[in-house]
């Protein structure tokens, strides 16, 4: 009885693991295709229409990373860096093979520094916005030019100035500096017909101001610094503010140009 189980158990697993017999059809249809291959591949040659084998497909390459750029200021820096230790070195270990090198990397430096300043000049030529001596010339021509320029429009000014300002001019009897200022103040005042205010800090006269007065707090309300003299201030009368001038000797051209810039020409203008 159990040698009649174990025959039919094995006969059930042979019967899983052995591939059936094709069939009759099935053999037909191999058959046919195989046909049908030579036909077109070996006969009619049509493999340009057909796959009579099919294509191995090509691996495509792997694409390259595109390397990282480095930044332009670390570029600078290492630049910076090698030279500082190519001149460390050549210092402290001044054999000819450290000194040449930091002589040959110093002049390759150089050689850029002058390419960057010959790129920069060509530029600055070449764009009009760029030029900051279409503003302010440096050329002797130029310079002339604008010169004469800005006087007549700067005289211009000082001639309808004392129609909304006067100046507050501050000094003392012992100031030695006063002595030169007063005489160029009284000048300019008299050549624009500006009306002057001569303030003694000290209580003493002035032979170029005799109608002077003596100071009664003015300073620290006009916001200046104590006991520096002489010291000058355009008064606004329209606005009713003090605009401070300067302080120390300043020559006449000195002194109408502070009041020319102080009186029309905003901050960032003209520099």
């Amino acid at each position: 009885m159990m040698r009649r189980q174990l025959i039919v158990a094995l006969t059930l697993w042979l019967a899983t693991v052995i591939p059936a017999p094709a069939t009759a059809q099935q053999s037909r249809t191999a058959e046919a295709t195989t046909r049908a291959d030579s036909l077109y591949c070996e006969q009619r040659r049509l493999g340009y229409w057909f796959y009579c084998v099919k294509p191995v497909p090509v691996a495509e390459p792997e694409k390259e990373q595109p390397a990282k750029e480095v930044a332009a200021t670390q570029q600078l820096d290492a630049i910076t860096e090698e030279l500082r230790e190519l001149k460390a070195r050549a210092i402290l270990y001044p054999t000819p093979e450290n000194v040449t090198a930091y002589i040959r990397f110093q002049r390759a430096q150089l050689d850029r520094a002058s390419l960057f300043s010959d790129v920069w000049q060509r530029a600055i030529w070449q764009d009009p916005e760029l030029d900051y001596t279409l503003e302010r010339p440096v050329g002797a021509l130029a310079k002339k030019q604008w010169q004469d320029a800005r006087a007549a429009d700067r005289d211009a000014v000082m001639a309808r100035l004392s129609e909304r300002y006067g100046l507050f001019y501050f000094f003392a009897q012992t100031c030695g500096a006063c002595e030169v200022m007063s005489p160029i103040v009284r000048s300019v005042a008299d050549r624009w017909q500006i009306t002057v205010r001569a303030i003694s800090t000290d209580g003493g006269p002035s032979r170029h101001f005799p109608d002077y007065k003596v100071e009664s707090g003015q300073r620290p309300r006009m916001g200046l610094e104590p006991g520096i003299t002489p010291a000058l201030v355009l008064w606004d009368s329209l606005a009713k503010r003090p605009i401070p001038i300067g302080y120390g000797v300043l020559s006449a051209d000195e002194l109408q140009d502070r009041i020319y810039l102080l009186t029309v020409k905003e901050a960032g203008h003209d520099y």
